[in-house]
């Protein structure tokens, strides 16, 4: 509020007409002393002299009010306009001053708000232009036209050598590039693809966004090279796979070294009573060797799954013939379109997992059920369930809770879910025990 004297403009206003009001008065009191008896003439002299003083007077105070309004127009179509910059000012101290004053405190925080805008966005330049996923902002035209309407520094680079790319056809860039990236922009969604030959192979994952910006559709495509942390990922799991065979193969082979001593100096001496016992412990030594061989080479040359058509109730019928699980709800009616082999094998290892965990055998269950387009199998037990570092790295190849597991179980049912184009879930139940959920295309 501005220092001194405060008028309002009512007080003003009243003071200016009672002003002309008592003036008014004074001129018709002074003709009529002049002009006595010729009231008409007075009132008629009187409205000659006020009337153009108080016009002027009228005039004079109203012209600046007018002159404000005008510029408060000017201000507000700029602030529409986006510029902030105007401030506007009033001598008097009344009203129309506090209302200056909230006009130019408004454009105040319009500017601060503006300012940090700005340097949000110039923050956000900065992070994207230097980011090492390349980024593409394609807006989509009349007859299938393409145009990118943003590109970074890493899209530069890897699409056009490091020239612009803003205001070109994504086809036309696309036609420079290698057929790999074609296929996976012509194939649409996200997913990995390799481009290169085998000397100067790199692995790429494109992920695609579809949004509308003023009004318009438009598609963000993120390009991000994965070569180095995959094979920083593939060392890693080389070196886990190595670690745990090698513990395998000591603990079978340790064992059986001596045992066939054993039996070596137990023949020596003809002491041969004792050779059955020792013949029996090195082959199930031998068996589990094998099988913990072949469930890593089942692991790693998992076929292309089959589909065929299979009925339920034979499917359910050979699986029960296998392990011990109660069937909750009844199958779909419709068969399934699946590989049966892959995906009793899957279920197999989820229900001996279950058996596994610690559940009463009559707990574990299975329920099929068909929901709208999918197909979701679900694998219950009341066990001892996941906490959440296990529930984490459960689908991890090679990663296992067991003093004896392989880290195969989940790992190959998880393989077998994606190949039918499926997923796996895993979630601790409410009151104890797993849900280990395979979801599949109906």
């Amino acid at each position: 509020m501005k220092p001194g004297l405060r008028l309002s403009l009512v007080t003003r206003w009243s003071a200016l007409v009672g002003t002309l009001s008592a003036m008014g008065v004074l001129i018709a009191l002074g003709l009529d002393h002049l002009l006595p008896g010729r009231p008409l003439m007075v009132f008629g002299l009187s409205a000659v002299c006020v009337v153009p003083i108080a016009i002027i007077t009228i005039r004079s105070q109203i012209q600046p009010i007018l002159s404000l309004f005008r510029a408060l127009e000017g201000t507000v179509t700029s602030y529409k306009d986006g510029d902030f910059s105007f401030s506007l000012h009033w001598q008097q101290n009344d009203e129309l001053s506090d209302l200056i004053q909230a006009h130019n405190a408004l454009g105040q925080v319009l500017r601060e708000q503006r300012l940090d805008l700005m340097q949000r966005e110039l923050l956000l330049d900065t992070m994207v232009q230097n980011t090492p996923v390349a980024m593409l902002l394609v807006a989509e035209g009349v007859a299938d036209a393409r145009a990118i309407v943003y590109a970074n520094l890493a899209a530069r680079q890897l699409l056009n050598q490091g020239r612009k790319l803003e205001g070109h056809q994504l086809h036309e860039i696309l036609e420079q590039s290698s057929i790999a990236l074609r296929e996976a922009v012509a194939r649409g969604g996200d997913g990995l693809f390799t481009s290169g030959d085998s000397e100067d192979e790199e692995v790429y994952h494109l992920a695609r966004r579809n949004f509308s910006l003023n009004g318009r559709r438009h598609e963000l495509l993120l390009l991000r090279q994965l070569t180095t942390e995959l094979r920083r990922q593939e060392v890693q799991t080389w070196k886990k796979v190595i670690r745990v065979i090698s513990h395998e193969l000591n603990n079978s082979l340790a064992p059986l070294t001596s045992l066939a001593h054993s039996g070596a100096e137990l023949v020596r001496r003809g002491q041969t009573e004792r050779l059955p016992q020792i013949l029996a412990t090195i082959e199930e030594r031998t068996r589990h060797l094998e099988s913990f061989i072949l469930g890593y080479a089942r692991f790693a040359k998992l076929p292309t799954p089959r589909i065929e058509s299979c009925a339920w109730d034979d499917f359910i019928a050979q699986l029960a013939s296998q392990v011990k699980f109660r069937l909750i709800g009844d199958a779909p009616p419709e068969p399934a379109s699946i590989d049966p082999a892959q995906m009793e094998q899957a279920l197999l290892n989820l229900l001996k997992n279950a058996h596994e965990s610690g559940s009463p055998p009559e707990q574990v269950e299975l329920r099929i059920a068909r929901v709208l387009d999918m197909l979701r199998i679900e694998v219950m037990d009341r066990g001892q369930g996941m906490n959440d570092a296990v529930l984490t790295n459960a689908l991890v190849p090679f990663y296992s809770t067991k003093r004896s597991g392989t880290g195969l179980g989940l790992a190959l049912a998880r393989e077998i879910a994606e190949a039918h184009g499926g997923r796996i879930t895993l979630g601790n139940r409410e009151g104890g025990g797993l849900t280990v959920t395979l979801i599949l295309p109906a």
